[in-house]
């Protein structure tokens, strides 16, 4: 059966100015195929038509097509022709029974939902895409000591007892809570006693816990601009008003910072995110003092320090509080792999009894099997071993983009000569668009993401992350070749 070719516009429903133009194309592309009018087999027209058609930005295009193909409603390569799959999802899931898919059942009108589902917005982790040139937030899952964690995961299992079975404190498992304290002690300057230490499934949880216990609508949480983005979705879904603070080379900008009327802060000063830079020391003091006359909390995420190649990793921010005003959080998921949902956090001490009360009526503790898998990992040595041959792994492969960088994107690209971390920042240069570049960049194979998804408004110049921790030195090499084609047309159609 030969396939067909759509060489007319899609006729799509509006959008609402109050969805994400990403979100509204995905939706609407799906609704479109399961409904029928896009058949089976149809050639969608190029990113380059449809962003023409809905004078959309082409990265936007090319971000709903690489969700639609990794749910399996389209398939095809940007380049050689997008296709809508033969074999849908939805029919997949009725073969069995031989009954046709049904449409999603509709809310009834009268169901009546609450201000924090109406608040909550959908954060995309993880994503099970191939990892390519410069696929960012992720460890060398491939270097992964699996071995080790599976024969520790046999011997628990064979161990295991009914007071095992049975669960664990709220808080988590003492030995884990222990070896956390040990670990955090020596390697970041964390000053804390196990009885503080929750473990919980990561930092978006730690983020969830915060809220809960501390904002009500209207609060003001202060958060760095640029900024990671799940911070300030959790944070809404509570009703807070979010207050943006700018940065520079010495991390946040604490003199932007309100003088009151302040509930909580969310900070990454160890390796700010999305910029790569580190706090230093005089403001780190002057934070820490402005928190204590606004009677606010400081949230730390300390989510990659671990890997610092210049010098020992900086202290956490943690260790200098002497007022008790800082909440610590980290996670295992950036360290050892991202399906392991653990994490910790440092709980000043007159919070912990209401953390342990709000973590006993939502998921009772973490996983129990894991944490025991865990705690044997960290105590035989195998945590300190792997970061160590992680970090020396990291070194070489962002020696390796920042060689490529200076040979072959000069003048297009500027990368940020940073210290630490799992990925950098790059400034493009020659008045190329950041969206644009990351769409020319996904025909080529090239995953980068444009550093205004990390912005509230145009605060920054034009840029783009790139990770390298994951990518292996021949596909850093190829990726750089790669991007440097992708920018040097964008800088030429700029031009003309």
């Amino acid at each position: 059966m030969a396939k067909e070719t759509t060489t007319f516009g899609l006729a799509l429903p509006p959008r609402s100015p109050r969805v994400p133009a990403y979100r509204w194309l995905y939706s609407s592309l799906r609704a479109e195929i399961l409904d029928g009018r896009l058949r089976p087999g149809t050639r969608l027209p190029s990113t380059r038509d449809l962003a023409s058609q809905y004078s959309l930005a082409r990265g936007t295009i090319v971000n709903a097509f690489e969700q639609l193909r990794s749910e399996g409603y389209i398939n095809g390569t940007v380049g050689s022709g997008t296709y809508v799959s033969r074999a849908l999802p939805e029919q997949l899931l009725h073969v069995a029974s031989g009954l046709p898919a049904k449409r999603a059942v509709r809310r009834d009108r009268h169901t009546v939902i609450s201000d924090y589902g109406r608040g909550a917005r959908l954060f995309r982790g993880y994503e099970t895409r191939p990892i390519r040139a410069f696929r960012a937030n992720l460890p060398a899952l491939d270097l992964f000591p699996a071995n080790v964690w599976t024969k520790i995961t046999v011997r628990c299992l064979r161990r295991i007892s009914i007071r095992h079975l049975m669960g664990c404190d709220p808080l988590g498992y003492m030995p884990l809570r222990k070896a956390v304290t040990e670990y955090l002690t020596r390697a970041r300057g964390v000053r804390c006693v196990p009885e503080q230490v929750a473990i919980v499934s990561g930092v978006q949880e730690a983020l969830d816990l915060v809220g809960r216990l501390l904002l009500k609508p209207g609060d003001r949480v202060c958060v760095e601009n640029p900024g990671y983005p799940g911070a300030v979705l959790a944070f809404q879904a509570f009703g807070a008003r979010i207050f943006a603070a700018g940065v520079d080379d010495e991390g946040a900008k604490v003199d932007q910072l309100p003088v009151r009327a302040v509930r909580l802060i969310y900070i990454t000063p160890g390796h700010q995110f999305p910029l790569g830079t580190t706090m230093t020391l005089s403001r780190r003091l002057r934070l820490l003092e402005w928190a204590r006359k606004a009677g606010a909390v400081i949230f730390e995420d300390d989510y990659d320090s671990e890997y610092r190649y210049s010098g020992r990793p900086i202290p956490a921010l943690q260790g200098l509080d002497e007022n008790g005003v800082v909440v610590y959080a980290g996670s295992f998921s950036k360290v050892l792999f991202p399906a392991l949902r653990l994490g910790y956090m440092v709980v000043p001490p007159g919070l912990t009894d209401y953390f342990e009360a709000i973590l006993s009526l939502t998921i009772r503790h973490a996983p129990l099997l894991e944490q025991l898998v865990l705690t044997d990992f960290m105590t035989e040595g195998h945590f300190a071993r792997h970061v160590r041959r992680m970090r020396e792994v990291y070194a070489e492969r962002l020696s390796v983009l920042l060689d490529e960088a200076r040979r072959r994107l000069a003048g297009l690209l500027e990368i940020s000569n940073i210290e630490a971390g799992l990925q950098t920042a790059g400034w493009l240069r020659g008045g190329i668009d950041a969206e644009s570049a990351a769409a020319a960049a996904a025909e080529r194979n090239v995953d980068v993401t444009p550093m205004g998804c990390y912005s509230r408004g145009r605060i920054i110049p034009e840029g783009l992350q790139l990770g390298f921790a994951a990518i292996e030195t021949k596909e850093i090499r190829r990726g750089v070749r790669e991007l440097a084609i992708a920018l040097e047309e964008e800088r030429s159609s700029s031009k003309s």
